[in-house]
């Protein structure tokens, strides 16, 4: 009989934390699991710490998988070799609540068959006492279910930018067969691109309110580290493109409501400027560097980003011609960074403030 969750587990370079991370599901009194546990190339004990806990607990399966730079890979590996009903994401280094999988399972008999359980993230930096809630769906205003798109419509009213763990939620397995919902290999930060595509497809989301997931935050994590200083831009350019080109295809169909192309173009042009013109990261990254990364997001031209900012504020318009014109008039790039800089950010905070 198919287990009632299957937890998946990408593991690299994690020695000193994964013991306390499976110690965290198999001291678990709700026994109905198996644990997946792929192993990248390591340069510390992490494989023989995994196979020497699996080798006492038939429910923990092992695999192995070249080194990848980020969890993408072997998530994906992992969820098709999964046999649960539900799906959870777990990384090496981080650990789940004490009784956890008992509570979140008795909510999800009590309101079975949705496509996606959102929970509680309970983050907290390592060696420090500083603490934080990161939950999309607040009890005090959340419904008691939605659909995927009046999901997606509810996390923009509270944040601009709702957390994209995948670490956030439960998942029905057969809902992400049913789209073949992937991480893309070798990308960091994949939440971002993953969780909104997810969320705009699931016909049922039921939050749980359930803080069950322990998320350590350490300087030398896979979400952390980076190669140079433009490591993450390369992730975020990647992750930018598929979420366009998702929006124009969905955007076609029957029925599509036009508030979600709003509150995506509000979410993603925010990245976007954000991530490529923002002080912090003009003064991070070389112009060079920041060029190069945009002409990644719009190796195929500009018409996904266009069809998205159609309907747009006229602010958030002229950022996206400035945008553009960044990228194709090498002697505008300067003013474009004085634009943002000077007048678009601070009229944004100043708008957020009022």
């Amino acid at each position: 009989m198919a287990p009632f969750f299957s937890i998946i587990i990408p593991c690299c370079e994690v020695a000193a934390y994964v013991r306390e991370c499976l110690a965290s599901v198999t001291s678990q009194s709700f026994g109905d699991w198996e644990c997946l546990c792929g192993v990248e190339d390591s340069k510390d004990d992490t494989e023989a710490i995994v196979r020497e806990i699996a080798a006492g607990d038939e429910r923990i399966r092992v695999f192995n998988h070249p080194r990848s730079g980020s969890c993408s890979a072997t998530r994906n590996v992992g969820l098709d070799m999964a046999t649960g009903e539900y799906v959870i994401f777990l990384d090496g280094d981080d650990t789940i609540a004490e009784e956890s999988l008992a509570r979140i399972a008795a909510k999800i008999k009590a309101r079975p068959g949705a496509d996606l359980y959102p929970c509680v993230i309970i983050a907290y930096t390592e060696g420090t006492s500083e603490r934080e809630v990161r939950e999309n769906y607040p009890p005090e205003v959340s419904p008691a279910e939605l659909t995927g798109v009046e999901a997606t419509l509810f996390t923009a009213k509270f944040n601009i930018y709702p957390c994209p763990m995948l670490q956030l939620t439960v998942f029905h397995r057969d809902f992400l067969l049913e789209h073949d919902l992937k991480c893309i290999y070798g990308l960091r930060r994949q939440d971002s691109e993953f969780s909104p595509r997810a969320l705009y497809l699931a016909k049922r989301v039921v939050p749980l309110h359930e803080p069950f997931y322990l998320y350590r935050i350490r300087p030398n994590s896979v979400s952390l580290s980076a190669k140079g200083a433009g490591y993450f831009h390369k992730d975020f350019a990647v992750i930018l493109r598929s979420l366009f080109a998702f929006h124009a295809k969905v955007s076609q169909e029957p029925g599509f409501d036009r508030r979600v192309t709003a509150c995506w173009e509000r979410q993603w042009v925010y990245v976007l400027t954000s991530k490529w013109f923002s002080s912090l990261f003009v003064r991070k990254i070389p112009r060079a560097e920041r060029v190069r990364t945009l002409e990644m997001l719009f190796d195929h031209g500009t018409a996904d980003f266009d069809a998205l900012q159609r309907g747009a504020s006229r602010a958030r318009r002229m950022a996206g011609w400035w945008v553009k014109a960044f990228l194709r008039h090498p002697s505008l790039r300067w003013l474009a960074e004085v634009f943002f800089t000077w007048f678009y950010f601070p009229l944004a905070n100043l708008k957020n403030r009022q």
